[in-house]
């Protein structure tokens, strides 16, 4: 994967995965890929995080990224587990500096003008609207996508199955971050990814 902006297009829905035993992280991440989710992000928030994202790596068709990167430290371990996109909540310019010059690609949370504005001085295009729901839902991301034309959203926190299409309807969204298509057997989390990934509009 070259950019971001691939990245996002891949899928319609990039599942947010919480993984708290990696022992879990390939047969969870077969189930997604059959059911054709091939962009999956782990969030930093547990201690087999790291283990998970090189697990997760040797499933065939697989794109696998960390989500909840917060810090230059954790940037470098996810790196080193072989991270082939990083998301954060938010953006600093302290975290993103590194990582723009590492060409890695990219996908920081925003969620004011001023968010968006420090984005575009780092270079930055391509954002993760966080948390989406939360900050205005879909009215408030349209508000905000009119005066910076150029951008593309990744929408995550609150999205549900539901509410996912109306989300998808919006131009600038080129994808969407859930963790509905996570929970269940294996055959259900297939079942809901194939769901998931027929979203796209």
């Amino acid at each position: 994967m070259s950019g971001i902006e691939e990245i996002m297009r891949t899928s319609a829905v990039i599942p947010v995965l919480v993984i708290d035993d990696a022992a879990t992280a390939r047969p969870l991440a077969e189930a997604l890929v059959a059911g054709g989710l091939r962009v999956l992000e782990v969030t930093m928030r547990t201690p087999a995080a790291l283990e998970a994202i090189r697990e997760m790596k040797q499933v065939p068709g697989a794109i696998v990224g960390a989500g909840t990167v917060v810090s230059t430290e954790q940037y470098e371990l996810v790196m080193e587990a072989g991270a082939e996109f990083i998301v954060s909540p938010g953006l600093t310019e302290r975290l993103a500096t590194p990582i723009v010059a590492s060409g890695v690609p990219f996908l920081p949370g925003i969620a004011t003008a001023g968010d968006i504005m420090r984005g575009l001085d780092l270079g930055l295009e391509h954002f993760k609207f966080f948390p989406a729901e939360t900050s205005g839902g879909l009215k408030a991301l349209k508000a905000l996508a009119a005066p910076f034309y150029q951008c593309k959203f990744c929408p995550t926190g609150g999205i549900t199955e539901a509410s996912a299409p109306d989300w998808l309807g919006f131009g600038p969204v080129l994808c969407v971050g859930g963790s509905w298509v996570t929970g269940g057997t294996m055959a259900e989390v297939e079942a809901k990814a194939r769901a998931a990934a027929g979203l796209r509009r």
